[in-house]
């Protein structure tokens, strides 16, 4: 797959342990289904960590079903992988090193209620069909002016613009 980052990716100092994650682009027309988190005032794609011993396309399935309710996947296509470090918040490292693996994915059927974690539901996230040109200037404008923007909103712009402009055909140079 290809690599998704616009920048060299450099470690962080200290300590660090490997995390594999999927994230799921799921279109419809323009528009894309994304995750807003209320803490963060920000858009991110559905996903996150895949299980030891768990199949990427597996974790995918089930990160979908989770986050947004997505009960039937029709079809997965490899997008790109996006590289990241990010402090970590617990004392047995200093950061993780994020691997992400993000597919283009079909759904159909209904929805479910989502399933969110603990800590998912106290930050305020919620599925919403988005156009996505909204959501990279949303991302952009929080970036730009929020103090309280969470360490993912880098990696989810970078992704969001590189769908934008390589699967819907938008620019936003």
């Amino acid at each position: 797959m290809k690599q998704l980052n616009r920048e060299p990716i450099v470690p962080l100092p200290g300590s660090h342990f490997v995390r594999h994650a999927v994230r799921a682009i799921v279109i419809r027309g323009e528009e894309i289904l994304l995750l807003y988190t209320a803490r963060y005032d920000d858009y991110t794609l559905p996903g996150g960590g895949v299980d030891e011993g768990e199949e990427i396309e597996v974790a995918l399935s089930r990160e979908l079903l989770e986050e947004t309710g997505a009960q039937s996947i029709t079809h997965i296509s490899p997008f790109g992988i996006y590289e990241e470090y990010q402090s970590w918040y617990k004392p047995d490292f200093d950061n993780v090193h994020i691997i992400s693996h993000c597919f283009i994915v079909d759904i159909c059927g209904s929805f479910t209620e989502p399933q969110m974690e603990s800590y998912e539901q106290a930050n305020g996230m919620r599925p919403v069909w988005l156009p996505i040109k909204d959501a990279i200037l949303h991302n952009r404008e929080t970036l730009a002016n929020s103090d309280k923007k969470g360490q993912s909103i880098y990696r989810e712009l970078a992704i969001l613009e590189s769908v934008a402009k390589e699967v819907i055909g938008l620019n936003f140079d």
